[in-house]
């Protein structure tokens, strides 16, 4: 195989979850190869850079080998590589702390635990 559909491909290496979420981001103008941004139709090849914006980064990835089909993620590795500069990666990590992180299962914050939250914002 040559040639597969961006969206496909996408989904393929998993990118996105499903192939409708892949088409949607490129309708929305999310998806560009170069500084095209590319309809969910657009045929791609091998060696081409596939630019996905998630807010607030867009991450890079690199066609190895075209695939349509969906594979493990193991096996993902061999089709795509991300060559998304470690400094947007950091924005990440940076943009998560902004917000206070809470177990799962603890449940809403009580009004002294939301009278803390606060007191530690305003200090900051």
């Amino acid at each position: 195989m040559e040639k597969t559909r961006v969206d496909k491909w996408l989904w393929a290496v998993r990118v996105f979850k499903t192939r409708s979420l892949a088409t949607e981001a490129c309708g929305k103008g999310r998806v560009s190869i170069g500084e095209t941004r590319v309809k969910a139709s657009r045929e791609i090849k091998a060696g081409e850079t596939i630019s996905v914006r998630f807010p607030p980064i867009a991450r890079e990835y690199l066609v190895k080998q075209v695939i349509d089909k969906r594979v493990s993620a193991q096996l993902a590795a061999n089709y795509a590589e991300e060559t998304t500069p470690p400094e947007r990666l950091e924005i990440l990590k940076t943009a998560s702390t902004r917000y206070e992180q809470r177990d799962r299962g603890v449940g809403r914050p009580t009004k002294r635990d939301r009278r803390l939250i606060d007191r530690l914002k305003d200090e900051e």
